[in-house]
């Protein structure tokens, strides 16, 4: 895997940077250069080879007060009134929507439907998490509002997110729910749903403390970015949001070895306790992010195979 190892296998061989001592201008050169590698035909191998049956395109998407990436991935042939899925990338502080080409296209060609992924802004110094919330939170409303530009039906929509952008996707549903917007499933993978100060106190985080694919140095990092002083790390903890009833039915899939496992298994059981439909797959021996590995991790296709699935079933033609 030489120059297209990224972060996931440096990590393996003990060369993680560290991370609470990274400045600022060091944060940016090395998401940059990491972005590049996870962007590049080389880290197909390891990241997988898109579906011939979809096509795929960079859109701009006019939001208040500023222009965002979106990758869209739409099936070949297309069609109008497809359903559409908004997906949400994982990495929180590095990241793009680049690395989840092989789940997405596989969605898009095989639902089939609209995927269009949100290429937010990445958390640091001066960037906290709910600009990232804000992000899929808007181009969600963007697209439903603007559904027969993008060739969409709003009745037939969905999230998905990984990881970060499992938590970002948890709280547009509870957005959507209080602003009227119907979804028919939110799909959340490896999701940490907990900026509080309680984050750390699962066991998952002990157990799985400084795994190949994530580790708590990182989280640590991404905490301290997402809720800045004078943030509410509960209005950004989907695990403690007042009310879950009434949301769109969810799949949680967890992997096993993953130190936000229990995130993702707690707030499985809060759905459910709430009223919310909720399905909780568990893959044992997987790592955080290893959707995103079908290369490498053989659990990638059980799980993508799965929330075709799950959406089949939410999305009905």
């Amino acid at each position: 895997m030489s120059e297209v190892t990224d972060t996931r296998s440096r990590q393996a061989r003990g060369a993680e940077p560290d991370w609470s001592a990274m400045t600022a201008e060091e944060l940016v050169a090395y998401r940059d250069a990491e972005n590049r590698r996870r962007s590049s035909p080389e880290a197909r191998a390891i990241t997988g080879l898109p579906d011939p049956g979809a096509a795929i395109q960079w859109q701009e998407v006019a939001l208040p007060g500023r222009d965002l990436p979106v990758r869209v991935y739409r099936p070949s042939p297309g069609g109008d009134d497809l359903p559409l899925v908004l997906h949400v990338h994982g990495g929180g502080f590095v990241g793009t929507a680049v690395q989840s080409d092989w789940v997405n296209s596989h969605l898009a060609a095989r639902l089939p439907a609209v995927v269009v992924s949100v290429e937010h802004r990445l958390l640091d110094q001066e960037t906290p998490l709910s600009a990232a919330v804000d992000d899929g939170w808007d181009v969600l409303r963007h697209v439903v509002r603007h559904a027969a530009q993008w060739g969409v039906d709003p009745a037939r929509a969905a999230v998905f997110g990984e990881s970060t952008g499992a938590l970002i996707s948890a709280l547009a549903a509870i957005r959507a729910r209080e602003s009227g917007l119907l979804l028919r499933a939110q799909v959340l993978v490896n999701p940490a749903v907990d900026v509080t100060g309680t984050m750390f106190d699962h066991d998952s985080f002990t157990e799985h403390a400084h795994t190949p694919t994530l580790t708590v140095p990182q989280l640590r990092l991404v905490h301290r970015f997402a809720v800045p002083p004078g943030t509410d790390p509960r209005a950004l903890s989907p695990l403690y949001a007042d009310d879950l009833d009434g949301l769109a039915p969810a799949l949680v899939v967890v992997p096993t070895h993953d130190p936000v496992a229990d995130h993702g298994r707690a707030y499985a059981e809060r759905l459910r306790a709430a009223g919310t439909p909720a399905r909780l797959t568990e893959y044992p021996g997987a790592g955080h992010a290893f959707l995103s590995m079908p290369g490498v991790v053989p659990q990638a296709k059980a799980a993508r195979a799965e929330i075709l699935e799950f959406l089949r079933g939410a999305l009905p033609g």
